[in-house]
């Protein structure tokens, strides 16, 4: 069974007044669908995410994110999250191979937020992590190989951006997702 992917951040100098300049610099990094029919989605919460959020606005795509940033700063403080749900284009397969929006959320925590599972200050959940492991099924390494390639160039893009103190890619249930994926290719070959 899938698990969920994560990509995780903890900044060096990270703190409610800056929190939404760095998550600023990591949407303008993040590459929205060209392909989705809905509009993303800037979520803010207080405090958990058992609360309802105290701010739910969409945006055109592709959404401006100095226009988030400036809705969301109405609610800045240091126990909220603010969270974009959003879409990427990745290689999916469905009967055959092709090019689809694939649901991703981008995560801002402040530290007095209560639901950061890792404490980590920037969060990506990519969803299932079946899109980036090839399956001796359906085939497609190339394809699978290029969501891979995007994933990386992300990792790199908001490396460049932002001032890391360390970063973690991770499936949900803790497993090794480099090694998942090694495996994987092994099972293709």
């Amino acid at each position: 069974m899938a698990d969920q992917l994560y990509l995780s951040y903890w900044l060096r100098g990270f703190t409610p007044l800056n929190m939404l300049r760095q998550f600023e610099k990591t949407l303008l990094k993040f590459p929205f669908s060209t392909l989705a029919k809905v509009e993303p989605v800037l979520r803010v919460y207080a405090v958990s995410f058992a609360e309802t959020p105290v701010l739910e606005a969409a945006f055109p795509n592709p959404p401006d994110p100095a226009v988030m940033m400036a809705a969301a700063r109405e609610f800045e403080n240091d126990d909220c999250c603010f969270q974009v749900e959003t879409f990427w284009d990745l290689w999916a397969w469905d009967q055959d191979w092709s090019l689809q929006p694939a649901r991703v959320f981008l995560a801002c925590f402040a530290p007095g937020f209560e639901d950061s599972e890792e404490g980590e200050n920037i969060r990506i959940d990519f969803g299932l992590e079946d899109r980036f492991l090839p399956s001796p099924h359906a085939g497609g390494v190339p394809m699978v190989r290029a969501n891979v390639q995007s994933l990386l160039r992300l990792v790199h893009d908001i490396d460049d951006a932002l001032p890391v103190e360390r970063r973690q890619l991770r499936s949900e249930s803790g497993a090794n997702f480099a090694e998942r994926l090694q495996n994987a290719l092994r099972e293709t070959e």
